[in-house]
């Protein structure tokens, strides 16, 4: 196998690894001033995260820097064209983060009010402007013969984008639901349990019509495959929420948004950014990659660090795996 179509591959894990991570805890975010009926709650929620939240960003910096490092064709056209909806995120990232460290700092309720609108904001523009660019790069989008973007901000937010972005904010919030029923005991793990069962309904229309319309229009058999077992584990989650086996229905949402993700760079592949002017002047991970030594250096420090990555990303989980209750944190 090629080392261009390797690191395609390493790609589409990062960014599953970080839908799956970074979901949840976008969905927490999103549901704060939803579940969170008092000051003690809203802490419990983010107590729920806190330990995490920053080490699951680092999958984007990561996904970030491999395609920059891989394939730098690929990264000047993305950052360039999508600059404004990728800066929104970025400043929502920024603001949430700020948000997290100082709600605390004054005790003061409309001082912590306003940082908890800024960890709502912080998650919920990122759930959907992710959907979206994903969304605009499957679909494919102008790049002209020097392989720049010529399309403008409102060519990006067509309906097939934007029920991407529908998607993953949908998706995000549930599997935030269920998150936080998977972590929290008491009274919060009944009322994100209830919440969660409500969202899986939409979910399944909004994420089923995304895939559907994904599949038709690009004819690829592993696609279909891959949107059919995204599909069918939604539903396995939604089902399991309401019988509330929270551990299965986490399982479930998850597995949706790997399988989501991985169904997206199937269709995809081999280009990584389609033209929807000519095809002559489409990325693919052949014209848009590194050279192959660059690439060969590349994977063994890949291989050599990952693993260490992993393993103290997985002990840090593993640590802080107990459920926690609105009792337990101080008034």
């Amino acid at each position: 196998m090629e080392l261009t179509t390797v690191w395609f591959a390493l790609i589409a894990i990062l960014w599953a690894g970080y839908f799956l991570l970074e979901g949840f805890d976008f969905g927490v975010g999103i549901l704060l001033p939803v579940l969170g009926r008092s000051n003690r709650e809203r802490r419990l929620l983010i107590n729920t995260i806190g330990p995490v939240w920053d080490g699951n960003e680092v999958w984007l910096l990561v996904a970030g820097g491999a395609t920059f490092a891989a394939f730098p064709e690929w990264y000047a056209t993305l950052f360039s064209g999508f600059y404004l909806p990728l800066l929104l995120i970025l400043v929502a990232l920024i603001l949430r983060g700020v948000a997290f460290e100082y709600r605390g700092k004054r005790d003061d309720d409309a001082w912590r009010r306003r940082w908890d609108y800024c960890i709502t904001g912080g998650s919920l523009v990122p759930a959907l402007l992710w959907g979206v660019a994903f969304g605009n790069i499957v679909r494919g989008v102008r790049i002209d013969a020097d392989h720049e973007y010529v399309g403008g901000l409102f060519a990006l937010l067509n309906p097939y984008a934007l029920l991407g972005g529908l998607t993953t904010l949908t998706l995000f919030t549930l599997h935030g639901a269920v998150f936080l029923a998977l972590k929290t005991d008491g009274e919060m793990r009944g009322r994100a349990g209830r919440l969660a069962a409500r969202l899986g309904g939409p979910a399944v229309l909004v994420a089923g019509g995304f895939l559907l319309w994904t599949a038709i229009a690009h004819h690829d058999v592993a696609g279909w495959l891959l949107s059919a077992a995204a599909a069918a584990a939604l539903v396995g989650a939604v089902v399991a929420t309401r019988a509330r086996r929270e551990g299965w229905a986490f399982l479930a949402t998850g597995a949706t948004l790997v399988l989501a993700v991985f169904a997206l760079f199937v269709t995809l592949f081999p280009d990584v950014m389609p033209s929807s002017i000519a095809a002559a002047n489409s990325l693919t991970v052949h014209n848009a990659a590194s050279t192959p030594y660059t690439l060969k250096v590349m994977t063994w420090v890949a291989v050599a660090f990952t693993p260490i990555v992993l393993a103290y990303q997985g002990w840090t989980y593993w640590v802080f795996r107990k459920r926690l209750t609105a009792e337990r944190i101080p008034a």
